[in-house]
C-alpha cells in the first residue's frame, strides 16, 4: 500500500471514529466531515464519464462548496488527459450523493440559463397548488454537448420550487441528475461564474455544430450512427443493436473518406457480380466456396489513434 492509500485509509478511519462518538452534532464539524468524506470518495473513484480509462491521472484545480437549504453542492474544476471540466456534486441531508459533469463551454451555457431561470422564478407569485402543471414543470430548456444532453426543468411540488438538471448520454447511456432549490440559483450561478472567470470556457477542438445522429433498420437489426468529439478529434460511432445484443465500432474522422470509398467499391463489385452470368462466379480449379484473396488497404497517414 503506497503512502497516498495509507493516508486515505487513516482519514476514513478517523471520520468513522468521529461519527461513532457523535461529534458531528456540531454544524461546523459536520460540514468539515462532509467535505473530507466527499473529497475522499473522489480520490477513490478515480474516474468519471469524461475519462473512462484506467489511468487515474486526474487533477483537481479548484473547488467551491455551497450550502443551500439542507443540501451541500460541490463545484470542482478538474483536469485529465481530455481537458478541463466541472463536476457538480449534490449531497443531501441524508448523505445521498448525485453528480453531473459539464464541459467548460457547457458550464458557461448553464450559467446563462441560470440567470434566465432566476429571472423567471422572481416573476412568479407565491406557490398555488391549484395552478401547477400536471408534470410540475414551470419552465424547461435543453443543452446539447457532443453525445450528451442536459435537461433543465424548473419544477414545483409540495416541498417548493427547484431546478432539476438531468444529464443523459445518447443510445441508452446512464442518466444522472441534481436538484437545486430555486432560492439558490443566483448563489450557484455566481460561484460558477467565479470558476469560469479563473479557468475559461474553451474546450478546444472543433468549434462548429456536429451532425445529428442517424438510424437505419434492417430486418431485426438497428444501426445507429453517432458523431462525437473528444481530445483525439471527431469520430463516428456505428452501433448495431438487437434485442439481446449490442456492439459498436468507432471510425476516426480522418479516414471517413477512405472508409466510404472502400464501402462504395464493394457496392459496385456486388452490383456488377449480380449482373454477370452465373458461370463467371465459378473459379477455375479453386475449391468450392473458397474466399477470394483479401485486399489489404493501408491508410496512408499516420496510424489513426483509438478514440
Amino acid at each position: 500500500m503506497d503512502n497516498e492509500n495509507i493516508l486515505q485509509y487513516i482519514l476514513k478511519s478517523e471520520i468513522y471514529s468521529l461519527q461513532e462518538r457523535s461529534l458531528e452534532s456540531s454544524p461546523g464539524l459536520s460540514a468539515l466531515l462532509e467535505s473530507i468524506k466527499y473529497h475522499g470518495q473522489g480520490m477513490d473513484a478515480g474516474g468519471n464519464n469524461f475519462d473512462s480509462g484506467q489511468q487515474p491521472q486526474e487533477q483537481e484545480l479548484a473547488t467551491k462548496m455551497l450550502q443551500i437549504q439542507s443540501k451541500r453542492f460541490y463545484l470542482d474544476v478538474k483536469q485529465n488527459r481530455r481537458g478541463r471540466f466541472i463536476k457538480v456534486a449534490e449531497i443531501g441531508a441524508d448523505g445521498r450523493r448525485s453528480q453531473i459533469f459539464l464541459a467548460m463551454s457547457t458550464a458557461a451555457e448553464f450559467r446563462d440559463h441560470l440567470s434566465s431561470f432566476s429571472d423567471y422564478y422572481s416573476s412568479l407569485g407565491p406557490p398555488n397548488p391549484d395552478n401547477v402543471p400536471d408534470d410540475g414543470k414551470l419552465k424547461s430548456e435543453m443543452m446539447l454537448k457532443d453525445n450528451r444532453r442536459y435537461y433543465l426543468d424548473l419544477k414545483e411540488n409540495s416541498r417548493g420550487r427547484f431546478l432539476r438538471v438531468s444529464q443523459t448520454i445518447t443510445r441508452g447511456g446512464p442518466r444522472s441528475q441534481i436538484a437545486l432549490p430555486a432560492q439558490g440559483m443566483i448563489e450557484f450561478r455566481d460561484a460558477l461564474t467565479d470558476l469560469l472567470d479563473d479557468f475559461g470556457t474553451d474546450d478546444g477542438g472543433f468549434k462548429g455544430e456536429l451532425p445529428e445522429g442517424r438510424h437505419l433498420r434492417v430486418d431485426n437489426k438497428n444501426f445507429y450512427f453517432d458523431i462525437g468529439q473528444n481530445n483525439r478529434g471527431i469520430y463516428m460511432k456505428v452501433s448495431e443493436v438487437k434485442s439481446n445484443f449490442r456492439t459498436a465500432i468507432t471510425v476516426p474522422e480522418k479516414c471517413w473518406t477512405r472508409f466510404r470509398d472502400i464501402l462504395a467499391d464493394y457496392c459496385d463489385k456486388m452490383a456488377r457480380a449480380q449482373l454477370s452470368p452465373p458461370d463467371s462466379h465459378q473459379g477455375g480449379g479453386g475449391a468450392a466456396g473458397a474466399h477470394p484473396a483479401r485486399d489489404i488497404d493501408t491508410f496512408t497517414g499516420s496510424a489513426p489513434p483509438r478514440i
